[in-house]
C-alpha cells in the first residue's frame, strides 16, 4: 500500500541497525524487502525465551544452515536480548555474515553496556509515513489520525492511538525497567504534551508531575532514546539580538500529541490546526533529513522579544515559518524578516495553505504541497 522511502540500496555486505518507534512499519518493510532471509522475531515469547536462555543456539543454527548464504539475517526487537549482539559480532568478524538488526530503542543496550558492534553496523531509522509515501495524501486525515501506517489507514483510529499509548507505557517503560515510578511517568507524558512544539520548561513540568527537574530531564531522555520524541535546539550562531536558549520538543507523531493533548477533532482555521500543521511539517523535515542522507542541522530561532522562525535548516541555509493561514499576510513575515536582518539566508519560506507560490519582500510563500514536492525532490536543500 505504501512505498517506503527507507531502502537499503548500496548496503552491500555491511550489517546495519534499523531503529524506529513501535508500529512505524519496520517488520513489514524488512519482510517485504528480504522475504527469503532468516528471520528471528524476539517479540515471540518462545523465541525470546530460548535465545535469552542459551544464545549459543543462535550461533549454532546460523553456522549449520546454508539457506541464508548471501542473504542478510534479520533479528527483530534485538534490544530484548542484548547478549545476542556478542554472538552477532563474532559471526560478522569470523564468518562474514550480514545482519539487519531491528529495534525500537537502543537505550536498553546502552544502559546495559550492550554491544553496539563497535562501528561495524550502519544506522538507519524508519519514521512514520510521510507525504511522498502515501498515494492520494489527505492532510486533514493525517493531522487527525497521525501517520503511523496502521493509524493512517483507519477511518477512526482513536482507540488504536489510546491502545498505543498504553502499550508504550507498559512495554517500553515497564518491561525495559526504564523507570520504576510509572504513575509519575504517566503524569509526565500528559504534562509534556503541552510542551509539544513549545520551548521546554523543566521546572514547570516538574511542579505539575510532583518530581524533580532532573527527573523530568531524565524522562525526556527516555522519550528521545525510545524514539518517541525529539528536541529541536535553539539556533545561536553569533546572535545580535538576545535569543532563547532552551530547546523545543516534538513527539514523533502528530496523532500521539493530539491524543495526549485531548484536542478532539482538528478542523481548519482553528488554533489546534495551526499547531498540528506545524508538527506535521516538522515530521516531514526530520524524515527528509534522514532519508536523503544529507544530515543537515535542524533548529529554531526565537528572540527575547518573541520574534520567531519555526525551523532553520543547515547553517541558516533555509529559514521556514509554518502558518495555517489560507492567505499569508505581512504580519506572518515578522520573524523571517528579523532573521534575514541578522543572517544571509539562501531562501526564506512561509509554508501555508495559500493556493499559489509567490514572493514578497524576499520571502517565498509556498502552499504546503508545493513545499513538500520541492523538499522531497531535493530542490530546497
Amino acid at each position: 500500500m505504501y512505498r517506503r522511502l527507507q531502502e537499503f540500496v548500496g548496503l552491500g555486505k555491511e550489517s546495519c541497525f534499523l531503529w524506529g518507534a513501535r508500529q512505524t512499519g519496520k517488520s513489514t518493510l524488512l519482510r517485504s524487502l528480504f522475504p527469503d532471509s532468516p528471520y528471528y522475531d524476539l517479540l515471540l515469547s518462545d523465541e525470546f525465551e530460548r535465545l535469552n536462555r542459551r544464545p549459543k543456539i543462535f550461533r549454532d543454527e546460523l553456522l549449520s544452515g546454508l539457506k541464508h548464504k548471501g542473504l542478510p539475517i534479520i533479528v527483530d526487537e534485538v534490544q530484548k536480548v542484548p547478549i545476542l549482539l556478542d554472538e552477532i559480532q563474532w559471526l560478522i568478524v569470523n564468518h562474514n555474515l550480514q545482519f539487519i538488526l531491528c529495534g525500537s530503542s537502543a537505550r536498553k543496550l546502552k544502559r546495559g553496556h550492550g554491544n553496539l558492534l563497535g562501528g561495524r553496523a550502519i544506522r538507519y531509522e524508519l519514521y512514520p509515513l510521510v507525504y511522498k509515501e502515501i498515494p492520494d495524501f489527505n492532510l486533514m486525515h493525517a493531522l487527525n489520525s497521525g501517520l503511523l501506517p496502521r493509524h493512517y489507514a483507519h477511518e477512526s483510529p482513536e482507540r488504536l492511538i489510546k491502545s498505543y499509548v498504553g502499550d508504550y507505557l507498559k512495554e517500553e517503560i515497564m518491561a525495559e525497567a526504564l523507570t520504576r515510578n510509572i504513575p509519575a511517568f504517566g503524569r509526565f507524558m500528559e504534562a509534556s504534551a503541552f510542551s509539544n512544539g513549545e520551548i521546554v520548561n523543566y521546572n514547570n513540568i516538574a511542579s505539575e508531575c510532583g518530581v524533580s527537574a532532573p527527573t523530568v530531564k531524565e524522562y525526556f531522555q527516555i522519550l528521545e532514546d525510545t524514539l518517541i520524541g525529539r528536541f529541536v535546539p535553539s539556533f545561536q550562531k553569533r546572535p545580535k539580538r538576545r535569543v532563547i536558549l532552551a530547546p523545543k520538543f516534538y513527539f514523533f507523531d502528530v496523532g500521539l500529541a493530539n491524543y495526549l493533548l485531548k484536542r478532539g477533532t482538528i478542523v481548519d482555521r482553528s488554533e489546534a490546526f495551526g499547531k498540528a500543521f506545524e508538527h506535521f511539517i516538522c515530521q516531514e523535515i526530520f524524515a527528509h533529513r534522514h532519508y536523503c542522507g544529507k544530515d543537515y542541522s535542524i533548529s529554531y530561532w526565537r528572540t527575547a522579544s518573541q520574534l520567531e522562525v519555526d525551523f532553520i535548516l543547515g547553517d541558516h541555509e533555509l529559514a521556514i515559518e509554518v502558518k495555517g493561514a489560507h492567505e499569508t499576510q505581512g504580519r506572518h513575515l515578522k520573524g523571517l524578516r528579523a532573521f534575514q536582518e541578522e543572517y544571509k539566508v539562501k531562501r526564506a519560506i512561509v509554508v501555508s495553505l495559500d493556493t499559489r507560490i509567490r514572493k514578497t519582500d524576499g520571502i517565498w510563500i509556498y502552499p504546503w504541497k508545493d513545499f513538500l514536492d520541492e523538499l522531497w525532490s531535493g530542490a530546497l536543500i
